[in-house]
């Protein structure tokens, strides 16, 4: 008896720690599991601040360069003896100049370390996540004179631009890319050639072109641009699709956003030389801007798709007819 007592007593005891064994494993596996979910709480959080941190560019600090009147050809021989041609596109292209306006040049404003990359520059967000599925969309700004183009979302190009002045105002809202030519000839004056001309509004003639920039708003109410950014963008944007010999528009092209207004006499870039930020536009501002129009840009892009699918696919079908 007292041999089984103790064989009790012994199995009783492993039981036991078998028990307190396994109530371990689990409060263990808990804490794991906790540890776990508090790891990916804090992945979600980290990837919500890197995602946040994206859309603020690194600040650029800037300096001036003057061009005293009485010594105005000194000034530009020693801007063009200091910076590099690259370095002089870069700096022009921030005080809304062309090359052929440089001689306007009163005060520019020069980043103290010039990046390469110009996209860093970018007064529009890096990403604008409302934006992710349109394929493609650009804004023009009449506040910070400049345009800014995305591609789901993400911001791919900005650059300088000139738009309608006081007189002739460039008519705000949302537009889509119709046609386009490599040479218009102006409507106002027939000895101006816009050369990579893309119309966004056909029945006021205005759209976006290689043209002088003045360092103002000067046009006649269109959009322009550098001559490297009016042709990249003249292969970047889509025309629309007419059918009924042209009557009838089937397909809209890529939609055009002009916003924001001007006093048509401040220059807003000069701000940066105390506020490195001073030009920002924010998610939040271009949300407004953008976001009411969503539907329609989203409809009509559904549309196009349609549209130029079923036109590739018959071009295709009659392409296997014709070489058979």
């Amino acid at each position: 008896m007292f041999f089984n007592f103790k064989k009790i007593v012994f199995y009783s005891s492993l039981f036991c720690v078998a028990m307190l064994l396994m109530q371990c494993k689990k409060d263990v596996e808990k804490i794991d599991t906790n540890n776990n979910n508090q790891s990916s709480a804090k992945k979600d959080s980290l990837k919500k601040v890197e995602d946040s941190l994206a859309n603020i560019q690194r600040k650029i600090n800037y300096k001036s360069f003057i061009f005293p009147k009485a010594k105005k050809d000194s000034a530009m021989e020693k801007f063009l003896e200091t910076y590099s041609e690259d370095e002089r596109y870069i700096i022009l292209a921030l005080n809304r100049l062309d090359n052929k306006n440089r001689w306007r040049a009163d005060t520019l404003i020069v980043p103290e370390n010039i990046e390469t990359d110009f996209l860093k520059y970018s007064p529009f967000p890096k990403r604008l996540d409302s934006l992710q599925k349109v394929k493609k969309i650009a804004f023009f700004s009449y506040d910070v004179h400049a345009y800014g183009l995305y591609e789901e979302g993400n911001l791919i190009k900005w650059g300088p631009s000139s738009m309608g002045k006081k007189a002739t105002p460039t008519k705000t809202g949302l537009k889509f890319t119709n046609w386009k030519k490599e040479v218009a000839i102006s409507t106002s004056n027939s000895e101006w050639k816009l050369r990579w001309n893309f119309n966004v509004h056909n029945t006021l003639g205005i759209g976006w072109h290689q043209y002088d920039l003045p360092g103002f708003h000067a046009s006649h109410s269109c959009l322009r641009l550098l001559e490297e950014d009016a042709k990249w963008m003249y292969n970047w944007a889509d025309q629309w699709v007419l059918v009924n010999q042209g009557q009838t528009v089937k397909a809209k092209g890529t939609p055009v956003i002009i916003f924001g207004e001007s006093d048509f006499k401040s220059k807003p870039w000069l701000k940066l030389l105390k506020d490195p930020a001073a030009n920002d536009i924010s998610v939040e501002e271009m949300n407004k801007i953008f976001v009411p129009h969503l539907q329609e840009i989203l409809k009509e892009q559904k549309n196009s798709e349609e549209v130029r699918g079923t036109l590739t696919a018959n071009k295709d079908e009659s392409g296997v007819k014709k070489s058979a």
